[in-house]
């Protein structure tokens, strides 16, 4: 008995010292840009805080860049190796002449609601009325001119009037305080008009209507100078998207939300986290008839972006491997997700 418990001893040890000699996989460094903080983006932090990019031998550091077109022109000149941001915003600087690539897309719908002043109640009383918006050729025009498509109105024949006011937080105050007659938001901003009163003229999230709100972003020779890590990447995205989707988990996504976006209230980080439920894909593959959206309305104000040809702006390649080779299937089995 004594011989077999040496024996054991001996065995252990030696895997231990053997196991000791095996070196560690290198940590690759990069640097992600997020263009803004909002729900969307909690899946990147996810990945950060659960160690899905250590898991994929990453160090990834998470920086906030103010305003998409410094982020999309840090990637252009390599001060960035991938960039979190919009459709909008790629689209926007291949009118220019840099085609950027995006390897895929974690929202590709439009989730917003059209709100009007208590007194209108259907998109016909919106004729010859005023909505608010950010900018000409901007997202949240976009926002509100496929709402406008939608519910059959158009802004010339109509003669509705958009309002350049700011932010989302300013249009919302704006058409509190009557400055506007309508405008199209999403989440916490929507619900607190609801909430005192304001008529939903439609909520979109229902139709599908196709939009590139968030990507996986990178320059164009990324893919194919750095593939490997381009997949390692997109394996982090796949698995914190189905970390974050899985129910199981969900106490740790509403305080993550509640921490990156500095909410006090459990009832609103409750909200934040139905919002992204709603908004994110566990297959994120990117939407061309989204960037054919895109292109279509920012045509309208920059001839030059009818000339972009967005089969261009979209590298499948990747996110279509890890379908088609069962890896996004797996990992959502492991969070118990079909």
């Amino acid at each position: 008995m004594a011989r077999r418990f040496w024996l054991i001893v001996w065995i252990a040890a030696s895997l231990i010292v053997a196991l000791d000699g095996i070196p560690t996989l290198a940590q690759t460094k990069i640097t992600i840009g997020v263009a803004a903080m909002s729900p969307r983006t909690i899946p990147l932090f996810i990945a950060q805080e659960q160690g899905l990019f250590s898991k994929q031998a990453i160090d990834a550091r998470i920086v906030l860049i103010k305003g998409a077109p410094i982020l999309v022109a840090s990637l252009i000149s390599g001060d960035l190796e991938v960039g979190y941001t919009g459709g909008t915003s790629v689209l926007g600087a291949a009118a220019q002449g840099p085609y950027l690539k995006i390897l895929s897309s974690i929202s590709s719908k439009l989730t917003h609601t059209m709100l009007a002043n208590p007194s209108f109640k259907s998109a016909e009383q919106l004729r010859g009325k005023r909505f608010g918006i950010q900018s000409m050729g901007g997202t949240t025009w976009m926002h509100t001119i496929l709402g406008l498509e939608h519910v059959g109105l158009d802004v010339k024949r109509d003669n509705i009037s958009i309002l350049m006011i700011g932010d989302s937080v300013l249009i919302g105050q704006a058409l509190e305080s009557g400055r506007v007659d309508a405008a199209v938001l999403d989440g916490a901003l929507a619900r607190r008009l609801i909430n005192k009163g304001f008529s939903v003229i439609v909520d979109l999230t229902p139709f599908n209507i196709p939009m590139v709100n968030q990507a996986v972003v990178v320059a164009p020779d990324f893919v194919q100078k750095r593939g490997e890590l381009a997949e390692r990447i997109l394996m982090v995205l796949v698995d914190s998207l189905a970390f974050t989707l899985a129910p199981v988990n969900k106490s740790i996504v509403v305080r993550t939300i509640m921490r990156r976006l500095q909410i006090d209230d459990p009832k609103v980080g409750e909200e934040g986290y139905q919002d992204l439920m709603t908004s994110i894909e566990r297959k994120p593959f990117p939407s061309l008839e989204g960037l054919r959206n895109i292109r279509r309305l920012m045509a309208t104000q920059n001839p030059k972006a009818a000339n972009v040809k967005v089969e261009d702006l979209i590298d499948v390649r990747l996110i279509r491997k890890l379908d088609e080779n069962g890896y996004m299937d797996k990992v959502a089995a492991g969070y118990g997700l079909k």
